[in-house]
């Protein structure tokens, strides 16, 4: 096994854990609907999931850990991930607030930072903006 072998599953275990965070916040309010579905398909692929691991992580996404990643926006980028599918439905409830809340936390957000950019966050994706305008309207505001 090359050093890029050991690099890329690590990313990619990452990415798996990621992923797993996101679909616990999908099904946090009930059965995942069919448009939350969608939205986590999309997501799978921009993570490079295949079939088999797709179906393993909806079927047991807590065995899977946050692993938060170095950068600052890579952080907003997992953090924006989570707010497209709590929006999928086009509601977001206490629980599912709570425990974006805590995911921001365990991907390294003060408790203070974490509730001002989900607030902000909440403003901006009433529009259902890329992550490019996210991030931009995020610093601007």
């Amino acid at each position: 096994m090359s050093f890029s072998d050991l690099f890329d599953s690590g990313a990619h275990r990452k990415n798996l854990g990621h992923f797993a965070n996101i679909v616990n916040l999908a099904a946090v309010d009930g059965e995942i609907n069919a448009e939350e579905e969608k939205v986590l398909r999309r997501l799978a692929v921009k993570l490079d999931i295949n079939e088999t691991e797709f179906k393993e992580v909806m079927k047991t996404p807590e065995k899977f850990p946050i692993n938060p990643p170095n950068t600052a926006e890579r952080r907003l980028e997992r953090l924006y991930d989570a707010l497209t599918i709590i929006f999928a439905d086009h509601d977001m409830d206490t629980q599912e607030a709570f425990l974006l809340k805590r995911y921001a936390v365990g991907l390294g957000f003060s408790s203070e930072d974490s509730e001002n950019i989900i607030k902000r966050s909440i403003k901006i994706l009433g529009r259902q903006l890329s992550f490019d305008d996210y991030l931009y309207l995020l610093d601007r505001e």
